[in-house]
């Protein structure tokens, strides 16, 4: 991947520590001109990562091949780039109504990082090989997160996935980076120097979370877990999720709001048998166990029903 002109001449294993030329008096801005700055920064970071779409298909690819077979997604990473994987990984079970175990967040030096960062945490390699060691298995794919691409901690952990025979999958803002280097499924997001020098909680954290939110959702909707653009996973704890999965219900179905409910209470709040009972005028016990068969994946149960029924199903 080629760097933006504006950049040539850097080190682009530094590219991430550069000084940006157009916020060199950022001291000095007015309010407006330094969020226009800010603006104008993050308009690159899109198209940053469409450049990585291929790198970020692969990755998403062998994370479902692994989910598929029981296995998980990990994290890792430190400061900024371990909570982002945190933040993603704890929105998976209420968006897509999969286990807490499925997709997981480390965060070098533990869950006080999450909020405090922690001394040298990020510089220890041999507590990223002993996190793997204690939490990820043969059957899992691990996604190290670093922005320099050079992070101790996440090439510890990836080395010693390496050793396991672990497939590996590095997140990265610069070209050519030593963790691109290490994992079997570099990503790189080259976004440049940031606003402020070095603080990759912006243009760097801004390109990660995209990814990060590429990886978990194509993951998912490739699992099953949404049905045309509707979650229909989604776990109802609280009253705007409810309203929510009865809306979902009567989108697919068609039916008003109280059937919606009523169906919704006999399938025990279970969005997704609430609406094959309804289309296919099945007991949920049947509706269960076409998910059950068909491995949670929704439309794959909708179909396996659809054929046995000769219902027509949803429009």
């Amino acid at each position: 991947m080629r760097l933006n002109n504006d950049y040539e001449g850097f080190d682009p294993m530094l590219l991430t520590e550069m000084r940006n030329k157009d916020s060199e008096n950022l001291h000095q801005l007015s309010t407006l001109e330094i969020i226009r700055l800010m603006n104008q920064e993050d308009q690159k970071v899109a198209l940053v990562v469409e450049q990585a779409l291929p790198q970020i298909r692969d990755a998403i690819d062998v994370a479902v091949n692994a989910l598929q077979q029981g296995g998980r997604l990990f994290y890792m990473g430190a400061g900024t780039s371990g909570r982002l994987g945190i933040l993603d990984a704890s929105e998976c079970p209420p968006t897509f109504g999969v286990p807490h175990e499925l997709v997981n967040g480390i965060i070098a030096g533990g869950e006080k990082a999450i909020r405090y960062a922690i001394e040298d945490a990020e510089d220890n390699q041999e507590e990223g090989k002993a996190a793997v060691d204690s939490l990820v298995t043969e059957k899992d794919v691990l996604i190290g997160i670093a922005s320099s691409g050079r992070t101790p901690y996440v090439l510890g952990a990836i080395n010693r996935a390496n050793e396991r025979g672990i497939p590996t999958v590095g997140i990265s803002c610069n070209n050519g980076s030593e963790l691109s280097e290490l994992v079997k499924f570099p990503i790189e997001v080259p976004v440049g120097p940031e606003v402020v020098t070095g603080s990759t909680r912006l243009k760097a954290g801004t390109a990660q979370k995209m990814v990060l939110n590429m990886i978990s959702t194509a993951a998912m909707i490739k699992l099953g877990k949404v049905y045309k653009n509707l979650m229909v996973n989604v776990q109802a704890t609280n009253e705007k999720l409810r309203n929510r999965s009865l809306s979902i219900i009567q989108d697919i179905t068609g039916v008003d709001e109280v059937t919606a409910k009523t169906m919704n209470d006999r399938a025990n709040g279970n969005t997704r048998a609430a609406i094959l009972m309804i289309l296919f005028l099945v007991d949920y016990e049947t509706a269960l166990k076409a998910l059950k068969q068909n491995n949670d994946h929704f439309p794959n149960a909708l179909a396996d029903l659809q054929k046995k029924t000769g219902e027509q199903g949803p429009a």
